[in-house]
């Protein structure tokens, strides 16, 4: 991983729901990222929702995407 990549990370079954809930979605609703993006973590599998974690000035900002 490149030293500016933002970190990303595969989340939790559990995670998932409490997010989906929090935001009132479903997992199609969330944008997308390809399986073969180096970024996405190893081991990950279609259907699974990364959390990218990205530093900015106000602090850290999370964002979600769902493996395609």
């Amino acid at each position: 991983m490149h030293v500016l990549q933002p970190k990303h990370t595969k989340i939790s079954k559990e995670e998932l729901a409490k997010l989906l809930e929090k935001y009132n979605i479903s997992v199609i609703q969330l944008p997308k990222i390809s399986k073969k993006d180096p970024a996405v973590p190893e081991g990950s599998e279609v259907g699974d929702v990364v959390k990218i974690e990205r530093k900015t000035e106000e602090g850290e900002q999370n964002y979600y995407r769902v493996v395609v």
